[in-house]
C-alpha cells in the first residue's frame, strides 16, 4: 500500500525521488521520508508525518542532495503513524532501506538481532530487514550477497530498495509478494513500486519476478533469481502518459475519473465487438479454446471488485451456468471444492491486491480449467500469471475511492456473459446493440449532476444511510453504501430490499436515509411495496428510478428520474448517480475526497 521510488543517477536525485512520491499519494500513506548519499558520502535522511508537500517544505528548510537515493511513502501496518516508524529506516548511519509489505516473522528476527546488540529505534517490522543488512555488510559482503543472504530468513512479503554509504555506486532492490519495478534510463535507472512513479523519467521498465534481486549501476542493472542465478526479463514499454496524473479543471481526481467514464466505456468496447459477436480472441489467444469448454465460474475479488462479480453472477447465471463469487481474503483459507471445467476469474484494478493475487497463485494449484484476470494495469502482476486476460482500458485512476474502474470491470463481465452465450447458442443481438450506445447513455447519466448535488445537500447532516436494492442492483446498492463511507465517513450499509422485515427495518425513522435503486424490471412492484414500509414508518426516501417508472410525488419522498436504461445495461447506468450522490456529499463535508483517511488505493499487504 506505500510507495517506493529510488534510483542512481549522474544527476541529482532528489527533485526525481520527490515527484514519484507526489506521484504515489493516490496509494494512500501518513509519512514520507527520503534518504540520499551526500557528495561527501554521508547518509542525509529526512521523515515528516502526513503529506508528501510538508518533505518537500521541510527539504527547503533543509535541503538534500546527492546521485544516489531512496524515498517512501508509508501507511502503517505494524506501529503507529510516527516520525520514528516512518521510512527509510537506517541502520548505523550507514545503511537506509525502505520496504512495502510485511514480514510475518520480525517479532523473532527483532529478538535475535536485540541479543545480538542491535538497538531498535521504530515499532516497523522493517527495521529488522536493514539491521540483518548491515549485519551481512560487516562480515565484508557486498551489498548485493548481504541482500541475498538476509532474505533468506524473511518471511512474508516484502519489495524493498537498500542503499549504504559504503558502496556508493549501486543500489540493490528484491521482490518478494509485493510489486516492484525498475525504471531504465541514460546513465541512471530506478525502482518504483509502480511505473506511474517513473513516467517523467522513463517508459522503459522491467518488472521483478518472484524472488527476484536487481543490482543497479548507472551503467546497467542486474537481476538475479531466488536461487541467486542471473536472469533476463523482458523489458517493457508503458503506454501511459506522465500527464494522466493530472486533474485538469476537476476539483478531485474522483470527479475526474466519475467523468471521464463515457470514455473508458467506450475504449473497453473498443476492438472486441464485430458485427453481431464480441470477439473471443479479446481476452487471449487461448480463449477460443478454453471459453467454450466452461461449464462454471468462480469469481475471486475484493472490495468494489467484489461487487462486479456479485453482479455478473446474475448475468452469468442467467445463462444456467453456476457461478460463485467469493472474497479473496476468504477463499486463501477454507478448502475448496473445485467443479469441473471451471473457470478461474479474478478481478482487480491494480492487478497488485495481495489477496486476489494469492487466490490466484492458489487457483493455479487447483484442477480449475483456466484462469481468467479482468484489470487495468497490464504491466501488474495478476494480469502476467494469468493464463487469460481482459484489460479494461480504464486509464490511471487515481482516486481511492473506485469509480472508472468499477464501470469498466462491469461492462468487461457483460463481454465476458456475451461470449460465453455464443457459444451456448443463446446471444442476443439486442444486447450488442445497446452496449455500443452505453457510452451516450452514460454522457445523459452525467447531465445530471447539478440535480444529485441537491439530494447530497439533504444528506450532509446525517449520521447514517441504507442503501436499497434487488436482484442484480443489489450489489450496486453496496457499492453505493461504500463509497458514501469510504469518502464522507457517514455509517452506510446496503440490503438487499426484501430483507428489510427480518431486521434492517428495525433502523428506520425520520433520521435514518433510504437511498433506493427502482429499475424498469420485474421486480418493481416488489420494490414498491419495499419502499412503503420504508414510509410507513416515517423514513426519508431518496429515489433514483427509470424514467419509465412512474413515481407517485409524496411527503418525505425524493425521486430522480434517470435515462429509461435496459434491463442488462441497468447496473451499469444506476451506478453513476450514486458515485456524484458520494462525491457531492464528500465534498459538502470537507472531507479528503481523493485520499480519505486510514485508506489506500492499492491493498497489497493481508
Amino acid at each position: 500500500m506505500c510507495g517506493i521510488v529510488g534510483g542512481i543517477a549522474q544527476r541529482d536525485i532528489t527533485p526525481i525521488l520527490l515527484e514519484g512520491l507526489r506521484r504515489l499519494e493516490y496509494r494512500g500513506y501518513d509519512s514520507a521520508g527520503i534518504a540520499v548519499l551526500s557528495p561527501s558520502g554521508t547518509l542525509r535522511r529526512l521523515r515528516t508525518l502526513g503529506k508528501v508537500q510538508q518533505l518537500a517544505d521541510a527539504l527547503e528548510k533543509e535541503p538534500i542532495s546527492g546521485k544516489l537515493g531512496i524515498a517512501h511513502t508509508r501507511w502503517a501496518t505494524h506501529g503507529k503513524p510516527a516520525e520514528h516508524n516512518a521510512h527509510p529506516q537506517i541502520c548505523a548511519d550507514r545503511c537506509a532501506l525502505v520496504h512495502n509489505g510485511i514480514i510475518e516473522n520480525h517479532e523473532r528476527l527483532r529478538e535475535q538481532q536485540r541479543a545480538a546488540g542491535h538497538r531498535f529505534t521504530s515499532n516497523t517490522d522493517t527495521e529488522v530487514i536493514v539491521h540483518g543488512i548491515y549485519d551481512q555488510l560487516c562480515r565484508g559482503k557486498h551489498l548485493l550477497e548481504a541482500v541475498q543472504t538476509t532474505v533468506q530468513q524473511l518471511q512474508g512479503a516484502y519489495a524493498f530498495g537498500v542503499i549504504d554509504a559504503q558502496h556508493p555506486d549501486c543500489l540493490v532492490a528484491a521482490r518478494q509478494g509485493s510489486p516492484l519495478v525498475i525504471g531504465l534510463g541514460f546513465g541512471e535507472h530506478f525502482i518504483a513500486s509502480d511505473v506511474f512513479a517513473l513516467l517523467p523519467v522513463t517508459q522503459r521498465f522491467l518488472f521483478l519476478e518472484e524472488g527476484d534481486i536487481a543490482l543497479l549501476h548507472r551503467d546497467g542493472v542486474r537481476l538475479y533469481d531466488a536461487q541467486g542465478h542471473p536472469v533476463q526479463r523482458p523489458i517493457r514499454e508503458s503506454q501511459q502518459l506522465a500527464t494522466a496524473a493530472e486533474r485538469g479543471p476537476y476539483r478531485h481526481f474522483m470527479q475526474k475519473e466519475i467523468f471521464e467514464q463515457p470514455r473508458a466505456v467506450s475504449d473497453v468496447l473498443e476492438g472486441r465487438l464485430s458485427g453481431n459477436r464480441v470477439l473471443p480472441e479479446a481476452f487471449g489467444k487461448d480463449a477460443p479454446a478454453v471459453l467454450p469448454a466452461v461449464r462454471a465460474i468462480k469469481i475471486v475479488a475484493c472490495g468494489t471488485s467484489y461487487h462486479a462479480g456479485l453482479v455478473a453472477r446474475y448475468w452469468i447465471e442467467s445463462l444456467g451456468m453456476p457461478c460463485d463469487v467469493e472474497i479473496a481474503s476468504e477463499y486463501r483459507y477454507r478448502p475448496v471444492v473445485v467443479p469441473d471445467q471451471c473457470l478461474f476469474l479474478s478481478l482487480s484494478q491494480s492487478g497488485e491486491t495481495a489477496d486476489t493475487l494469492a487466490a490466484l497463485r492458489r487457483a493455479k494449484q487447483l484442477p480449475y480449467l483456466a484462469t481468467l484476470s479482468i484489470c487495468n494495469v497490464p504491466e501488474s502482476s495478476l494480469v502476467r500469471e494469468s493464463d487469460l486476460v481482459l484489460l479494461t482500458h480504464a486509464g490511471p485512476e487515481i482516486g481511492v475511492a473506485s469509480t472508472k474502474a468499477f464501470t469498466t470491470q462491469l461492462v468487461a463481465l457483460r463481454l465476458l456473459t456475451q461470449v460465453l452465450a455464443q457459444y451456448r447458442g443463446d446471444a442476443s443481438q439486442g444486447t450488442l446493440d445497446r452496449l455500443r450506445t452505453l457510452p451516450r447513455k452514460l454522457e445523459a447519466l452525467l447531465a445530471l449532476d447539478g440535480a444529485i448535488a441537491a439530494f447530497a445537500e439533504a444528506l450532509v447532516e446525517k449520521e447514517h444511510a441504507l442503501f436499497l436494492g434487488r436482484g442484480e442492483f443489489y450489489p450496486i446498492a453496496l457499492e453505493g453504501a461504500l463509497k458514501l463511507k469510504e469518502i464522507s465517513y457517514i455509517h452506510a450499509e446496503a440490503y438487499p430490499a426484501g430483507e428489510l422485515k427480518h431486521g434492517p427495518l428495525a433502523l428506520i425513522d425520520e433520521s435514518m436515509p433510504v437511498i433506493a435503486v427502482a429499475p424498469d424490471n420485474a421486480l418493481l412492484d416488489k420494490l414498491r411495496a419495499n419502499l412503503e414500509e420504508v414510509r410507513a414508518r416515517g423514513g426519508e426516501l431518496f429515489l433514483f428510478a427509470d424514467d419509465a417508472v412512474e413515481i407517485p410525488r409524496q411527503p418525505s419522498l425524493r425521486v430522480l428520474q434517470l435515462p429509461h436504461a435496459a434491463p442488462e445495461l441497468g447496473p451499469i447506468l444506476f451506478t453513476l448517480p450514486l458515485q456524484l450522490l458520494a462525491y457531492h456529499v464528500a465534498v459538502l463535508k470537507g472531507t479528503d475526497v481523493d485520499q480519505p483517511r486510514n485508506l489506500a488505493k492499492s491493498v497489497t499487504v493481508e
